[in-house]
């Protein structure tokens, strides 16, 4: 994308100039000068290097940052905080989406005004968790629980499939789905059918199966909610679930999703605010907790992908802290994106006077890393996957 190709000219220069080293070793008879390989991992360090060295604090910390505004245009107070503030999320809800051709529009005045490509993304699980489902007479896509019901993972692959193509006529770059929560309690209904079921093996592959299925077609997956939400009984939305589970105990069900998703290159994994007493010795929601989100899934299970909160104006989090304080610990457990803050300039103020430049740094490289290798070659697709006869074939496969 344009954005990057701009912080890239200077990379080029730059690893054109270092691609040979002066060194003490006599040189070649020939006199041909030493060629230093590099790793690509290597070559896009030193891009992002080079991307930090260039951006202010402030805009460092906005990198953290993934919003949401109510409207379907770009209006000016939308367009000043784009600008001023350069956030590195945007959320879209349904409010946003209309028509195609203004939800086109409006994805693609928030790209054109960000230095930097922001993570475009939404809550697409299908069922009753679909924002896009008026777009065009885009496709519906069946609730999760049902698709779980068939056993068939190339089905929940190219369910994926649809969701993603789909997905990117209107610019979308990430979906917070899919739902990686185990139905435990099968009479709760706040998860219900946004659950592919009960069964650590059953979710586990069907999970991996919708992600691989959108990632394969130009949508990065976010594993959500960990580490996990099916044994709850209270909606996050409205006050804290407490879960009593000992840590063993979620690693006999819980934790085998995620570890599965880990080792299938998860990239990204939403922490959401459940209490888990037992595991952490209070009631810290973990998108709170430095025990759950560093000690846990960074520590015993591996994860070095992108960790995102789960939205900070819910009611589980609301409710005992303050704004200051959910920004301050929810960056002080691990997590690296802050999903909806109430405010971007002044979580940037909050934060700045706050949190040391160096924690800042681990986030951010971890953003510009994500961004510079699944974001820069994204394109959208047109309006004609909307709806189309292959996606309904496919979706009612799940039926029959």
């Amino acid at each position: 994308m344009k954005k990057i190709a701009i912080f890239l000219v200077s990379v080029l220069l730059f690893n054109l100039v270092g691609c040979s080293k002066t060194t003490n070793e006599a040189p070649p008879k020939n006199n041909a000068p030493v060629i230093i390989e590099k790793s690509e991992e290597e070559i896009l360090l030193e891009k992002v290097n080079i991307i930090m060295s260039e951006m202010t604090l402030e805009e460092k910390i906005a990198q953290m940052l993934v919003v949401q505004y109510s409207g379907d245009t770009v209006d000016d107070k939308l367009l000043d905080e784009i600008q001023s503030v350069q956030p590195g999320g945007f959320i879209l809800f349904a409010n946003n989406i209309t028509t195609y051709e203004k939800t086109e529009d409006f994805v693609n005045t928030l790209q054109n005004n960000s230095k930097i490509p922001m993570i475009i993304s939404v809550d697409q699980e299908g069922g009753k968790v679909q924002r896009i489902a008026e777009l065009n007479n885009a496709t519906y896509i069946p609730d999760m629980y049902s698709l779980g019901l068939t056993n068939d993972y190339e089905l929940a692959y190219e369910i994926g499939a649809v969701m993603a193509k789909e997905m990117r006529t209107i610019g979308i770059n990430t979906v917070f789905a899919p739902v990686t929560d185990i139905l435990s309690n099968k009479s709760e209904k706040v998860l219900g059918t946004r659950s592919f079921g009960s069964s650590a093996e059953l979710v586990s592959k069907m999970a991996v199966s919708v992600a691989n299925g959108l990632e394969d077609n130009g949508v990065i997956a976010t594993y959500k909610h960990f580490p996990g939400l099916g044994a709850t009984t209270v909606d996050s939305h409205e006050s804290l679930p407490v879960v009593n589970k000992t840590l063993d105990d979620l690693k006999l069900t819980e934790l085998i999703p995620y570890k599965n998703a880990i080792g299938n290159n998860a990239k990204i994994i939403m922490v959401g605010h459940i209490a888990l007493p037992n595991v952490t010795g209070d009631k810290t929601p973990a998108s709170l907790s430095k025990v759950i989100v560093t000690d846990v899934l960074r520590g015993q299970l591996g994860f070095d992908g992108l960790i995102i909160t789960d939205a900070l104006n819910m009611g589980a989090l609301t409710e005992n802290y303050s704004n200051k304080n959910i920004y301050l610990k929810a960056i002080d457990a691990g997590c690296d994106l802050l999903l909806m803050p109430e405010n971007s300039a002044e979580a940037v103020a909050l934060i700045k006077n706050n949190v040391s430049e160096e924690r800042i740094n681990e986030s951010v490289k971890r953003i510009l890393i994500f961004k510079l290798k699944y974001l820069e070659d994204y394109e959208m697709l047109d309006a004609s996957f909307l709806g189309c006869n292959e996606h309904k074939n496919i979706v009612d496969k799940v039926y029959k």
